[in-house]
């Protein structure tokens, strides 16, 4: 195994913690990186810096954001009273990219998974349900990826909210089970919108 001297050896071991990057492609952003530019460097590590800085969850939805409360959830032109829920915000940017869904969101940040640890404690619900006691929803959309967690969450998350007098649906299947929203295309995302059911 080659050694590395400690600060490029310690920056891959960071690189690979990223989702998707393994030893080979950690060393190659890393040896990049190290044939940058001065400016360069700096600009990303004051990028990486602000990020965690300026940025937070919005208190209404737990959208990520620089404001508070989020761009969704300040426009007066979107419907306040129609909830998307969604389990990470990924998934917004799949949703917005339709251009006919003009409610707002609520991020969960994750879904229920018991074999790693993850229960509704775990879970952004609670300003959900206070959005829908104090009366400020007439629907919530449960649009979790159709994956075996995003089901168990929908699940879940219907039986919660039912005894609240709240209509639930659930996003159609235009989106492929077992894929994340992230990845779905506009016509799959749509015909999911439009087809969504009672739940």
């Amino acid at each position: 195994m080659q050694r590395y001297a400690e600060p490029l050896a310690r920056l891959i071991e960071e690189l690979k913690k990223l989702p998707g990057v393994g030893s080979k492609t950690a060393q190659r952003f890393a040896f990049h990186l190290l044939r940058a530019s001065e400016e360069d460097a700096h600009a990303l590590a004051e990028a990486l810096a602000a990020l965690k800085a300026n940025l937070r969850l919005c208190s209404v939805c737990n959208n990520v954001t620089d404001v508070d409360p989020c761009a969704y959830c300040s426009n007066p032109v979107r419907n306040q009273r129609l909830v998307c829920v969604v389990e990470e915000p990924t998934s917004i940017a799949s949703i917005e990219r339709v251009r006919g869904y003009q409610g707002v969101y609520h991020v969960l940040h994750g879904t229920l998974s018991p074999l790693h640890g993850v229960g509704p404690d775990q879970l952004r619900i609670a300003t959900l349900v206070a959005r829908v006691e104090a009366g400020e929803v007439d629907e919530v959309i449960l649009a979790t990826s159709p994956t075996l967690e995003g089901e168990a969450t929908a699940d879940w998350l219907a039986a919660l909210l039912r005894r609240l007098s709240v209509r639930i649906t659930r996003i159609a299947t235009g989106v492929p089970a077992g894929s994340d929203l992230e990845y779905v295309d506009e016509v799959s995302m749509a015909r999911a919108l439009e087809g969504r059911r009672d739940f």
